[in-house]
């Protein structure tokens, strides 16, 4: 055969097979991703029909089927509608906890509380998830007299039925701030978290009647830029609130996925949607840009190639605009699991859009919508998350600066406690004073005979754990073990290896 021939023929199995490895990779789940979970209370009846201790085990069980899922992170909802799932002096119990504003759960528990408990038992961060301007949900609910919404009036608007907080009072701001403070201040969260909902979703024919606070506030402003300063203010305020009280606590917000269309601004994404900036007023690239925010988690809720906003080419937008912060899909499930995707030559997207998520260097993960979907299995989502995308464990990205490692572990060790083997260890000791550097969880590594080890290797973790030990096998021999720290900004420590003969 021609010697050029063969080199041709050398070559294209070359590019072959380094297409092969490519896409390969894009299968093997990383050692680092964001992997949430929404669980919404409003809207979600079942909590009011529950008793305390039915409520606390659906919230174990809950949490149980997304840590199987592979899920290290959970956004609860604590304050859908200027209410609290939690015990508060600011605002009153949520009627979707209760069944009536203001009416304290009996016996009485703390949801926040517990559920935030139950996430670091698994090793899973808690997302306090706040909604910031809404009061109520619907046109049907009546406030109390002494709301003070009634007690102030002109600090609010009513609008397609609902009453929200008037963007622009300071008053407003240093309340939504001040609740914010409370939570990060009582509550071990892991981050605060806000959504989409700034200035209302437009509702045809009907106009946000802000006339008096513009005519008082507006200083000769364009209404518009108004409008998107004022929660401008709010965003940049929430930041300062939650670093000034602890500057570890992350702010994420997950805002529509849109920003802008191309067809407005140059800039903007290829999609004819609704736009955060000209709808919403709210300016998401303006706060990661001045580091206001620590991560973005878009709302990509649309099918791959959804005409008015695909969400194949949005999440390439998204990652080419992050401006500095985390990006982590916002991901339905019900859509994402209900559509083929023909070019994949696969019943749904998901494969093609956790490939997608893993290929763009600026998205660190995904947060499923919502998580009750994952936990009922829909269409199996939760069994493939399990057994493919998400089978390994994954930490959660870093924050801060990654130059910084915490202090290892001492005293690593095997003990049996009866019929069972146990890898123990002994915890850096910790300052009084809570700081960032914090020891808050150990990764635990299991490598074989002969296995290279390797803590970059994902398949090998086998624990993310706030306890000191973890259960081994006992008929495994000649593994050894390795145990890592994480700070409460995710940063790893060195390993410290135990050999088991």
């Amino acid at each position: 055969m021609n010697r050029n021939i063969i080199n041709v023929i050398v070559i294209i199995l070359a590019v072959v097979a380094e297409s092969a490895m490519a896409i390969a990779s894009e299968f093997e789940n990383p050692k680092r991703e964001f992997r949430g979970a929404w669980l919404h209370v409003i809207g979600q009846t079942q909590w009011q029909n529950k008793t305390t201790e039915q409520a606390k085990e659906y919230i174990r069980e809950q949490l149980d089927k997304l840590h199987d899922a592979g899920c290290n992170a959970v956004i609860f909802q604590v304050r859908p509608t200027a209410d609290a799932l939690y015990k508060s002096d600011l605002e009153p119990w949520s009627a979707w906890l209760t069944g009536k504003r203001g009416k304290a759960p009996s016996p009485m528990w703390d949801p926040m509380e517990y559920c935030l408990e139950e996430a670091h038992k698994r090793g899973m961060e808690l997302h306090a998830w706040l909604n910031p301007y809404r009061v109520t949900s619907t046109a049907k609910e009546i406030l109390p007299s002494n709301h003070i919404s009634k007690m102030e009036p002109q600090r609010f608007f009513r609008y397609n039925g609902q009453v929200l907080f008037d963007p622009a009072y300071q008053e407003n701001r240093d309340f939504i701030c001040k609740v914010i403070d409370d939570i990060v201040s009582r509550y071990d969260v892991d981050a605060i978290h806000i959504d989409d909902y700034f200035y209302p979703y437009p509702a045809p024919g009907k106009k946000i009647p802000d006339d008096a606070s513009f005519l008082k506030f507006g200083l000769g402003r364009n209404r518009n830029d108004w409008r998107r300063h004022n929660v401008d203010l709010l965003i940049e305020q929430i930041h300062k609130t939650i670093k000034d009280r602890k500057p570890w606590v992350r702010f994420g917000v997950s805002p529509f996925g849109i920003w802008r269309n191309k067809r407005t601004d140059p800039r903007g994404s290829e999609s004819t949607g609704l736009q955060n900036y000209d709808d919403l007023y709210a300016d998401v690239l303006l706060w990661a840009k001045n580091g206001w925010i620590d991560y973005l988690a878009p709302q990509l809720y649309w099918n791959l190639d959804t005409q008015a906003a695909p969400s194949r080419k949005l999440v390439q937008w998204w990652n080419d605009n992050a401006n500095g912060v985390d990006v982590y899909v916002g991901q339905d499930v019900k859509r994402t699991m209900d559509v083929a995707d023909p070019s994949n030559n696969d019943r749904n997207e998901l494969d093609t859009k956790v490939k997608l998520s893993r290929k763009l260097p600026n998205i660190g993960g995904n947060i499923w919508w919502h998580g009750y979907w994952v936990t009922g299995n829909y269409k199996g989502a939760a069994d493939s998350l399990a057994m493919k995308y998400q089978s390994t464990i994954a930490l959660p990205p870093v924050y801060g600066d990654a130059r910084k490692h915490p202090k290892t572990i001492k005293e690593i060790r095997i003990e049996k406690e009866g019929d069972k083997e146990f890898l123990m260890w002994t915890p850096p000791a910790r300052s009084h004073k809570e700081s960032a550097d914090d020891v808050i969880r150990f990764v635990v590594y299991e490598f074989y005979s002969g296995e290279k080890q390797d803590i970059n290797d994902p398949q090998a973790i086998i624990a993310l754990t706030p306890y000191n030990k973890v259960l081994i096998n006992s008929e495994t021999k000649g593994s050894t073990y390795a145990v890592t720290t994480l700070d409460r900004l995710n940063r790893e420590s060195d390993p410290v290896f135990l050999y088991n003969p």
